[in-house]
Formats: C-alpha cells, structure tokens, sequence
C-alpha cells in the first residue's frame, strides 16, 4: 500500500476517508509526485459575531480530515486563519447603536462592549477555542491582522497590485458569466465588485487601505504611482486625505477574491473546505483558481463544498445579526462526541439542523444504540467508523463519556421533577454522581434550561382529595395493590426495574394473574386507566415522564402522601 492510501473500505458514506485520499492525491501532484514533507489543511472565518454552528462545520470539516491524514502517519497541520482585519460590517441586535462609530474598521480594532476582551475580534474567538479543546480540535492559528500589519504579505500584496490588470481581467470574465441566483453570499463580495471607494481609472483596485487618520476601509483611491507604490486617498468619513507607500507600510488587505488564493500559496495549503456558495458561479473558489496561478505561481487546493447547518424552527443563521446557537451553547446540552458526530456522520453537501428541543432525547438513544454496536467488531461498519471518529482524536484521545451509561431521557425525567437536582438524580438511577457525568449535568440543563415550562413536570404539592375519595372499585383495589407492593427505599441501582415491575404488574394482580405473565386484553386496557389516574394523582395531567422513574425521583414517602387516602 502507499504512504498515504487509505486501508479503509471505501463505504461511500464514508466522505472523510474519499475527502483525505483526494486531498493527498492532491498534495502528491503539486509536489511533483510525492508528499511534502507537511500536508495544510486549512480553516478560515471571520470573528465578525458569535461563530455559530453553521460556522462550526468549517472547522470539524477540516479537523476530520487531518485527523485521518494523520492517522496515516503523515504530517499534516490544521491550519486556521483568524480573519479579524476584516472590516466591521453591521452593528448586531442587542450591542449599543453608538458601535455604528466603529463601521468599517477592523475587528481586530473595534472595542469588546464588555470590555472583557481586547477587541471585537477576540470576543468570539474565546467562546469557539474553548469549545474546540472540549471537542478534540488541534489547530494552529493564524491571525490576519498580525500578518497584515507585520509586512507579512507585502511582497504578495505588490505583485497583486502590479499584477492588477491581470486580476481584473479574470474579475471581468465571471462578472459577465454571473447569472440570476449564483451570487456568493459574502457580504463582501457585492463591494468588492461594485468599484465603491475607487475613481474610475482605480476601479477595482486590489488592494484597500484602511484610513490612517480614522481607522475605516470607507476610501476613495486618488492615484497609485507603480515606481514609488505611493497610494493616495481621501477617506469618505473623516475627510482627509492619505498617502501610503504599499512597498514600506502596512496599512490596508487584499480584497477577498485576491487574498484567498494569496494565502493558498503563502501557506501552501492543500486542503481548504468552503460553503458550497464559494464553488458557485464567480464566487471565491472559482475565481481564485484562476487567479493563484498566473498572478501568485499557486495552486487552488483541493475543495469540498459545504452546506448549511441550522437549528430547528429558526432561518439560516448570519454570525453579524447575533441570536444564534455556538458551539459552546450546544456542548452545554450534548456530549462533545455526540456534537462532533452530528458532522461526521453528513456528507458535507447535506444540509441538516440541529434541534435542542424533545429531538434531543431521540439523538442521545442514537449515539448509545450506536455505541453498543461499536462493541461489536464484526458490526463495524461506515456508522461505526463516524462514531470513532466522533470519539477520539489524535491530540486528546478518547473523549469524555460517562463511566456508567443510563439513558439521557431517564435522567432529565429524574431532573425534571427535582428541580435539575444532580445528587438526587444520581441516588435515583443507583449511581455515583461522577460516574453519569458529563451526562447528568447535561441533562439537568437541558431540562431546566432547554424545555418549554409548559411542557415541564410538576409535581402536586399535595394529594388530590377529592380525586381520592371518588375512586372507583377497580380504581381503589388498583391503589391498594400498589402501596402494598410499594418498596420502603427506592436507592438501589435495581429500583427502577422493581418499580416497573410493580406499576405494570399491579392490573395483572386486579385479574388474578402473576406479575411475571402475558397481558390479556383486559389487563391492558387496566394498564392504560391505572396509568391515567397516576399521572392525574401525581401530576396533575394525562401523561408525564415514565412512571417507574418519576416514583423512583419521588420517593416511596412522597408517593404514599399523594396516593394513600
């Protein structure tokens, strides 16, 4: 086999697998044939807002692909570029209109409205980095307003700028090709194209200058001399005027469609994800592969494109308006396995939503039902390969999951009528608190935090009297049955199975058969009416959490308060 060919079978849900033997074959070719010495995989966003779980597909995509690489025993980096020397776009919902005074300047240099942070930039960072070590995810981080202002680029920037008649002509073909819908959805893009802060012989400039005297992009060129690199301009807000010389200040970036491939060959990356918007017509991808070559000597690196990820009930989430779900706030309700699966286990063209509401107990009995199957060897399949790489990495090793495994639908039921109580959920389901997490702090949190109080349980604050005292003969021997079969302590691991045993044995026992039989018909029609009128004397409603685990939350004294006459 060659270095770096997978022994995987090629299962085509198995997208990680194809994606990284794609990206080596692709390194192999602009090597002149064989690997260099380190494979780039590479990762990119703008900290502009809360970088949210559409965003977070840009970096798991790029981490599962280097860690296959390296499991490979290749060396290969995720490279990620922090593209804080953006312009601040739009003040988000909630922050104070007076941030419309830092429009147009570079995130890097807006203010945190905290002032917990440097700058706006690095406000969204923390919240994400944290999020990645919890997940797993090595990076090596680039910051683009450092490598902008340290002269990093220069020399790319002036071969781009003298170079500009070249670029422009690429522009222009896709601009012409551009058809209804195919608009790429950066919201730089429609600037960029658009020759605003530019006279007409310095229409679509590569290169933008952030003002000197007021620190915002919002310039309009005035002349550029190609023997000295002086580039004069006249900024549209403050008013005055500015020369910068490109070959010894630093004081502006490429456009976007310039910098990308820029940065492909400065970093020599061989791997780059995007949003499928970015392969579109005259979008980023496709202009920067005819742009790296001719005008950087590069090479694009090999794609995939992406689609969105949203969350349940909500639109397609925008970092710049605010409101949306972060990593950060998912990892509070899922175990870092479960979230990094939610993207392993997707081609990344398909499109998919998260839901933090009842669909939450649906995924948790996905993951266990898969983690048993995973116990199985001869059971591996390409399911079983996204549950692995959803549980382990490289760097970390295997991640956190609970020591002892009880379903998250029992445990928030215990949480819920608790009041999120972690010690009392514990004793309920017969385990050590430490042993159920990071699950049983999950759970808790998911139900106090996460679920409509409509859709709560509420447990009565006394029995129903009157309820009690017009029960019926079935009703009442029912009851009987039950409280003298009920357990004096509910605090062993076996509990919940005794309890169910009892609860659904005690019509059986009304019809004179054992609790270890077959319901009849007639026992199962006894069932349903026996479980109405717990619920009711309880909880006060028709249904609720299952009823072994609410009398085990309960307690055997608080059950015999509500049920006894």
């Amino acid at each position: 086999m060659a270095r770096g060919q997978s022994n995987q079978q090629q299962d085509p849900a198995d997208w990680v697998t194809r994606t990284a033997d794609l990206a080596l074959r692709h390194a192999e070719q602009v090597n002149g044939g064989t690997l260099p010495d380190l494979v780039t995989c590479a990762s990119g966003i703008s900290p502009s807002g809360p970088i949210h779980l559409g965003n977070l597909r840009e970096f798991l995509t790029v981490h599962f692909v280097a860690e296959e690489i390296r499991r490979r025993g290749i060396n290969v980096r995720h490279l990620h570029s922090w593209d804080d020397y953006d312009r601040f776009r739009k003040v988000p919902a909630g922050v104070d209109t007076a941030w419309n005074e830092h429009i147009g300047r570079p995130l890097s240099a807006v203010p945190d409205p905290t002032g917990e942070f440097a700058n706006w930039g690095e406000r969204y960072k923390a919240p994400l980095r944290a999020a990645l070590v919890e997940m797993g995810c090595d990076m090596v981080e680039v910051d683009q307003t450092a490598m902008y202002r340290s002269g990093a680029y220069r020399e790319q920037v002036l071969t781009a700028i003298r170079k500009r008649g070249e670029i422009e002509t690429v522009m222009a073909r896709f601009r012409t090709k551009k058809v209804e819908g195919a608009a790429e959805a950066d919201e730089s893009t429609a600037e960029e194209e658009s020759g605003h802060g530019s006279t007409e012989d310095l229409a679509r400039f590569p290169y933008k200058p952030y003002c000197r005297g007021c620190g915002r992009d919002t310039v309009t060129l005035t002349s550029y001399d190609d023997e000295t690199t002086d580039l004069a301009y006249t900024c549209d807000v403050c008013g005055d005027s500015y020369v910068t010389n490109v070959a010894t200040q630093d004081e502006g970036k490429l456009v976007w469609k310039v910098d990308w491939p820029m940065r492909w060959t400065f970093e020599g990356v061989h791997f780059e994800p995007g949003g499928v918007d970015h392969a579109s017509p005259g979008s980023s991808y496709t202009v920067g592969k005819e742009i790296v070559g001719p005008i950087f000597g590069g090479t694009a690196p090999s794609f995939v494109g992406y689609s969105f990820v949203g969350v349940a009930g909500m639109p397609k989430m925008s970092s710049s308006k605010g409101g949306v779900p972060t990593a950060a706030e998912a990892l509070r309700i899922l175990e870092a396995p479960i979230l990094r699966w939610l993207y392993a286990r997707r081609q990344p063209k398909q499109a998919f939503n998260v839901d933090f509401g009842q669909e939450v107990l649906r995924l948790y009995d996905e993951w266990d039902a898969l983690t048993r199957k995973a116990a199985i060897p001869e059971k591996r399949d390409a399911a079983v390969l996204a549950w692995e790489r959803a549980s382990a990495t490289s760097t970390a090793g295997t991640l956190p999951t609970p020591a002892v495994v009880v379903p998250f639908r029992m445990l928030s039921s215990v949480a819920d009528v608790t009041a999120g109580s972690r010690e009392i959920t514990a004793r309920t389901v017969g385990a050590a608190e430490a042993d159920l997490e990071p699950r049983l702090t999950k759970a808790a949190t998911w139900i106090t935090a996460y679920v409509d109080p409509d859709e709560r349980t509420t447990v009565r604050a006394s029995a129903d009297t009157a309820r009690l005292a017009a029960l019926d003969a079935d009703e009442e021997r029912w009851l009987g049955l039950l409280l003298d079969g009920l357990p004096e302590r509910f605090d062993s691991a076996d509990s919940v199975e005794e309890l169910t045993t009892l609860i659904y044995g005690v019509p059986k026992l009304a019809r004179g058969l054992a609790v270890e039989d077959a319901p009849t018909d007639e026992v199962k029609a006894d069932q349903k009416a026996f479980f109405k009128l717990l619920y009711h004397l309880l909880v006060d409603a028709e249904r609720g959490p299952r009823l072994p685990t609410l009398f085990a939350a309960l307690g055997p004294e608080r059950v015999r308060a509500l049920l006894a006459r």
